[in-house]
Protein backbone atom coordinates (compact mmCIF):
# COMPACT_ATOMS: atom_id res chain seq x y z
CA UNK A 1 0.00 0.00 0.00
CA UNK A 2 1.05 3.55 -0.80
CA UNK A 3 1.30 6.45 1.19
CA UNK A 4 -1.37 7.71 -1.23
CA UNK A 5 -3.78 4.65 -0.78
CA UNK A 6 -3.26 4.77 3.04
CA UNK A 7 -4.64 8.36 2.91
CA UNK A 8 -7.83 7.59 0.48
CA UNK A 9 -11.16 8.27 2.11
CA UNK A 10 -13.63 6.07 2.30
CA UNK A 11 -16.03 6.98 -0.35
CA UNK A 12 -13.07 7.67 -2.95
CA UNK A 13 -12.50 3.38 -2.72
CA UNK A 14 -12.97 1.57 -5.80
CA UNK A 15 -16.55 0.62 -5.47
CA UNK A 16 -17.54 2.47 -3.28
CA UNK A 17 -21.37 4.41 -3.85
CA UNK A 18 -21.78 7.70 -2.52
CA UNK A 19 -23.91 8.85 0.21
CA UNK A 20 -26.52 10.98 0.49
CA UNK A 21 -28.00 12.16 3.49
CA UNK A 22 -30.90 9.43 4.20
CA UNK A 23 -31.92 10.55 7.95
CA UNK A 24 -35.58 12.04 8.41
CA UNK A 25 -35.38 15.93 9.05
CA UNK A 26 -36.25 15.35 12.62
CA UNK A 27 -33.21 13.23 13.73
CA UNK A 28 -31.52 16.35 12.36
CA UNK A 29 -32.43 17.90 15.45
CA UNK A 30 -31.24 18.16 18.86
CA UNK A 31 -27.68 18.76 18.06
CA UNK A 32 -26.43 14.79 17.59
CA UNK A 33 -25.71 15.65 13.84
CA UNK A 34 -27.16 13.75 10.87
CA UNK A 35 -25.90 10.39 11.34
CA UNK A 36 -26.11 8.24 14.53
CA UNK A 37 -22.62 8.36 14.52
CA UNK A 38 -22.15 12.21 15.44
CA UNK A 39 -22.71 12.52 18.41
CA UNK A 40 -19.28 9.99 19.13
CA UNK A 41 -17.27 11.18 15.73
CA UNK A 42 -14.04 12.51 17.86
CA UNK A 43 -14.30 9.19 19.38
CA UNK A 44 -14.90 7.38 16.36
CA UNK A 45 -11.72 9.40 14.41
CA UNK A 46 -9.43 8.52 17.12
CA UNK A 47 -10.02 4.75 16.91
CA UNK A 48 -9.43 5.04 12.98
CA UNK A 49 -6.53 7.08 13.37
CA UNK A 50 -5.18 4.02 16.10
CA UNK A 51 -6.09 1.79 13.31
CA UNK A 52 -4.62 3.83 10.64
CA UNK A 53 -1.45 3.72 12.75
CA UNK A 54 -1.46 -0.11 12.71
CA UNK A 55 -1.86 0.11 9.02
CA UNK A 56 1.57 1.62 9.09
CA UNK A 57 3.26 -0.36 11.41
CA UNK A 58 2.63 -3.26 8.61
CA UNK A 59 3.84 -1.05 5.89
CA UNK A 60 7.36 -1.21 8.02
CA UNK A 61 7.13 -4.37 9.15
CA UNK A 62 7.35 -5.08 5.77
CA UNK A 63 9.69 -2.89 4.67
CA UNK A 64 12.05 -4.04 6.92
CA UNK A 65 11.57 -7.82 6.48
CA UNK A 66 9.98 -9.05 9.03
CA UNK A 67 8.72 -12.62 9.46
CA UNK A 68 5.72 -13.23 7.74
CA UNK A 69 3.93 -15.00 10.40
CA UNK A 70 4.52 -11.95 12.59
CA UNK A 71 2.83 -9.63 9.54
CA UNK A 72 0.10 -11.82 9.00
CA UNK A 73 -0.76 -11.93 12.82
CA UNK A 74 -0.79 -7.90 12.82
CA UNK A 75 -2.92 -8.05 9.70
CA UNK A 76 -5.40 -10.07 11.85
CA UNK A 77 -5.40 -7.68 14.69
CA UNK A 78 -5.84 -4.62 11.87
CA UNK A 79 -8.79 -6.60 10.38
CA UNK A 80 -10.57 -6.89 13.74
CA UNK A 81 -9.97 -3.39 14.80
CA UNK A 82 -12.25 -2.38 11.81
CA UNK A 83 -14.44 -5.30 12.10
CA UNK A 84 -15.22 -3.95 15.67
CA UNK A 85 -15.61 -0.51 14.03
CA UNK A 86 -17.95 -1.51 11.88
CA UNK A 87 -19.81 -3.18 14.17
CA UNK A 88 -20.04 -0.62 16.40
CA UNK A 89 -21.20 1.94 13.16
CA UNK A 90 -23.95 -0.66 12.53
CA UNK A 91 -25.32 -0.19 16.26
CA UNK A 92 -25.06 3.12 15.92
CA UNK A 93 -27.28 3.49 12.46
CA UNK A 94 -29.63 1.14 14.09
CA UNK A 95 -30.09 2.90 16.94
CA UNK A 96 -30.65 6.39 15.06
CA UNK A 97 -31.23 5.86 11.42
CA UNK A 98 -33.31 2.65 11.72
CA UNK A 99 -35.14 4.16 14.95
CA UNK A 100 -36.01 7.35 13.17
CA UNK A 101 -37.68 5.11 9.98
CA UNK A 102 -39.60 3.04 12.65
CA UNK A 103 -40.77 5.96 14.03
CA UNK A 104 -42.20 7.11 10.56
CA UNK A 105 -43.19 3.28 9.09
CA UNK A 106 -44.12 2.79 5.73
CA UNK A 107 -41.53 2.95 3.51
CA UNK A 108 -39.02 4.86 5.17
CA UNK A 109 -39.16 1.98 7.62
CA UNK A 110 -38.55 -0.78 4.63
CA UNK A 111 -35.86 0.94 2.78
CA UNK A 112 -33.57 1.25 5.93
CA UNK A 113 -33.94 -1.98 7.54
CA UNK A 114 -33.22 -3.01 3.55
CA UNK A 115 -29.96 -0.77 3.79
CA UNK A 116 -29.05 -2.20 6.92
CA UNK A 117 -29.24 -6.19 5.81
CA UNK A 118 -27.48 -4.96 2.76
CA UNK A 119 -24.81 -3.71 5.16
CA UNK A 120 -24.61 -6.57 7.54
CA UNK A 121 -24.32 -8.78 4.53
CA UNK A 122 -21.62 -7.07 3.51
CA UNK A 123 -20.30 -7.29 6.55
CA UNK A 124 -20.22 -10.91 6.78
CA UNK A 125 -18.85 -11.51 3.42
CA UNK A 126 -15.51 -9.39 4.62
Amino acid sequence: MTTTQARTEPDDAPGSEPHADHTPAAAHQGGHGPHGYSAQKDAHLKRLRRIEGQIRGLQRMVDEDVYCIDVLTQVSAGTKALQSFALSLLEEHLRHCVAAAAEEGGAELDAKVAEATAAISRLLRS
